[in-house]
């Protein structure tokens, strides 16, 4: 399992041979101007929710690839309606895809589309594909709902926001870290803009301080699991 970071939230993984974009919100962030979208590519797109630096990308890459997107039941059936190939879920749900089994898990935050539209519940996923686990938890605050995941997925890796503001900041991931109990953390959800900006060397200190890795990487670097 190969995974990139693209920017913000945005993220590709590969698994089997299927390509997979997660939240892309890269053609108007500054930091990514070296990513290239009509390179990317994309079987699947998963959507945690409805905010525009989620999905601003989303329909250019899903016209070029005819990825299929994956979200709650709202967010897909807005891009279904417009033509595009979706999958709908709902918290708690999981269905076995090419790249592996998805599972579709709390957040708490909001989902509203940029024109106003109803964006539904928010969410994140985990992901259990090539024999390795991960999730990806969205735009979220630290939530006790964190606990159910290593009851039923022993997880390879978390990739948890740590920009604070918007979602939780440094502190609160490391307590999520021990929920998921998972001490291999990929920080995302950070410096874009001027509300999430932060410390990498003492974010990383803290985690290490704790027994922990956390991973902040290069937009466009990668990892392999």
């Amino acid at each position: 399992m190969k995974i990139t970071f693209y920017g913000h939230a945005s993220l590709g993984i590969e698994v089997n041979g299927t390509h997979i974009l997660v939240d892309p919100y890269i053609s108007a962030n500054d930091k990514a101007a070296h990513i290239d979208i009509d390179s990317l590519k994309a079987d699947f797109i998963l959507l945690t929710h409805a905010h525009g630096d989620h999905i601003l990308d989303v329909e250019a890459i899903a016209t070029r690839t005819n990825a299929v997107i994956v979200s709650n039941a709202e967010i897909a059936g807005y891009y279904g309606a417009k033509g595009f190939q979706s999958h709908p879920m709902n918290h708690g749900g999981s269905w076995n895809f090419d790249f592996g089994k998805l599972k579709y898990v709390n957040a708490i935050h909001s989902s509203s589309f940029p024109d106003g539209s109803y964006g539904g519940n928010p969410g994140g996923f985990v992901i259990e594909g090539e024999h390795k686990n991960i999730y990806i938890a969205g735009d979220t605050a630290l939530t006790m709902d964190m606990k159910l995941i290593p009851m039923r997925t022993k997880l390879d890796l978390a990739i948890l926001p740590i920009g604070d503001n918007f979602t939780m900041d440094v502190e609160d991931a490391i307590i999520a870290s021990d929920f998921v109990d998972c001490d291999k953390i990929l920080g995302y959800h950070y410096d874009t803009f001027g509300y999430i900006e932060i410390d990498h060397e003492d974010a990383i200190r803290k985690f290490f301080n704790k027994g922990k890795d956390l991973m902040l990487l290069e937009i466009g670097s990668s990892i392999e699991l």
